[in-house]
């Protein structure tokens, strides 16, 4: 895969990013991650994201043990990683409730944790997961400020800011955003009407969509919009020899979005590679479109 940049204060990433947001329940993760990593390499896909609270608090310290093996080296790729979203869980036993928190103190121990599990001296972008609202902006600004003057985080990023908030957490900082990672695929549209994907594009950037395959319902959902957007999908895949899933994150593409894969199933992973192989013609984008936002209403 030709490298891209995520914008223009952003750094080089594949076109194809792989996350570990839906690794809680993933059985022998250690041995599943090393083969979903070297697949992705294999494949072209070298930007990870990771989060401090993925796969039960354990994929970032199984990535770093598999670059400590020497499956890759840390400068072949690219790597995200957030904080900010708290749940109660065994491994934090002091939570009691969902929350956000996006103090001083948080996001520096959070970073410090992710630099040493990932075994690493830097993270090439740190996003925020959502923003706390009772925060003290100028207190997170100014953190996420001193760790990228560090050297410890090389770009910032957020994850699920609406336009507001986006706009918000950037007048407090005198460093871009480079990011924003958000939820898009052909099932979950609303990035383009609630305005995220225009203020993306106003200031230069390349979002992050999570869930391009609407984690499964493009293949196999069955309520209506589900079914009404396979069957045009199925329809085009004759046209353009290429499997469903790969057709749909093409769409993903079309829109300038960097699709985060989050599936282990590897023939899933190859078929969201493959749709960089795809240019989908103008009207059958909208026609796949059409048909999705129709049977929403």
């Amino acid at each position: 895969m030709q490298k891209v940049y995520m914008g223009d204060a952003g750094p080089k990433v594949s076109p194809a990013v792989y996350g570990f947001y839906r690794w809680d329940e993933v059985k022998e993760a250690d041995s599943v991650l090393k083969k979903v990593v070297s697949l992705c390499l294999e494949l072209g896909i070298n930007t990870f994201e990771h989060g401090d609270r993925y796969g039960n608090y354990k994929c970032e310290a199984l990535f770093g043990d598999l670059m400590k093996e020497g499956l890759f080296k840390r400068d072949e790729v690219v790597l995200f990683t957030k904080c900010g979203l708290r749940l109660p869980h065994p491994h934090n036993p002091e939570i009691r409730v969902k929350h956000y928190d996006t103090s001083a103190a948080h996001i520096t121990k959070s970073v410090e944790s992710s630099l040493r599990n990932l075994r690493t001296d830097y993270i090439d972008i740190f996003l925020l997961d959502k923003l706390d609202a009772i925060s003290n902006l100028e207190e997170t600004a100014l953190t996420l400020e001193k760790l990228k003057d560090s050297g410890k985080i090389k770009s910032i990023g957020v994850a699920n800011f609406s336009v507001f908030q986006h706009q918000l957490l950037a007048a407090y900082l005198t460093k871009p955003i480079v990011t924003n990672h958000i939820e898009l695929n052909l099932l979950s549209t609303q990035a383009l009407d609630n305005g995220q994907l225009d203020y993306i594009k106003q200031r230069y950037m390349r979002p992050l969509a999570y869930a391009p395959l609407a984690e499964g319902r493009v293949a196999a959902g069955t309520d209506v919009q589900a079914l009404k957007v396979r069957a045009k999908l199925e329809e085009l895949s004759i046209k353009y020899k290429a499997d469903i899933e790969s057709l749909a994150v093409a769409w993903l593409v079309k829109l300038g979005a960097l699709p985060l894969i989050g599936t282990t199933n590897v023939q899933r992973i190859k078929n969201a590679a493959n749709a960089f192989s795809i240019e989908l013609d103008h009207q059958d984008w909208y026609e796949l479109y059409n048909v999705s936002v129709e049977n929403t209403k």
